[in-house]
């Protein structure tokens, strides 16, 4: 068993501490510590009774615990890339050909295809559909059930809101910001907000 830390006190990072447990369920593999705050917090519970630790500077009392961050807490600069996991529910699936990088998150019933390359600090909730030669780049957040087809590429920072489609092919450029349910049947230019059906361009992102 191995020591984990959960930057981030918010909603996700209470559902990820069950998604931990799930883990463990399927195969010991995590001590739970608590929870981090990404800025002053009291210490004491937490929604879900876990602990929380303290500010990031509670990091140096734990030299050897891995972590993960949730989707909007800050990559502290005082951490090694090496000290961060990935979480993947046992229900999603992930081809054995995907590679996945470190400090990702993968909801429940998430499916990832082949020759998938997700890139670090990714943030997928439930039912997502990530098709073979897609590639996501670091810190995208994807909100539940969005539906990317093959070869898509989305570039860093980019949000993609619940429930919406990329078609086969497409480039989502940098920082860009795709609307619920919005259908994307042409490349996305970077800082862009995308929005209807088929997505058009409502605004920059800021």
């Amino acid at each position: 068993m191995r020591d984990l830390i959960i930057l981030g006190t918010g909603v996700h990072a209470v559902e990820m501490a069950e998604i931990v447990e799930r883990i463990n369920q399927a195969q010991p593999t995590w001590r739970f510590l608590g929870h981090v705050a990404p800025s002053d917090h009291p210490t004491g519970p937490v929604l879900g009774g876990n602990r929380v630790l303290g500010a990031a500077e509670c990091l140096a009392d734990y030299p050897d615990a891995w972590m993960v961050p949730d989707n909007a807490s800050p990559i502290p600069a005082q951490v090694p890339r090496d000290r961060f996991a990935s979480l993947i529910d046992p229900s999603a699936f992930v081809s054995r050909s995907a590679r996945v990088g470190r400090g990702c998150v993968i909801y429940p019933h998430c499916f990832v295809g082949l020759n998938v390359r997700i890139d670090d600090f990714v943030f997928m909730l439930s039912g997502c559909a990530v098709n073979h030669d897609d590639i996501l780049g670091e810190r995208v957040v994807m909100a539940s059930g969005v539906r990317l087809a093959g070869a898509v590429h989305v570039e860093e920072q980019c949000y993609l809101g619940q429930g919406c489609a990329v078609r086969q092919y497409l480039r989502i450029g940098r920082r860009a910001l795709i609307g619920m349910g919005a259908v994307v049947v042409q490349d996305v230019p970077p800082n862009a907000v995308m929005v209807g059906n088929p997505a058009r361009k409502l605004r920059e992102r800021e």
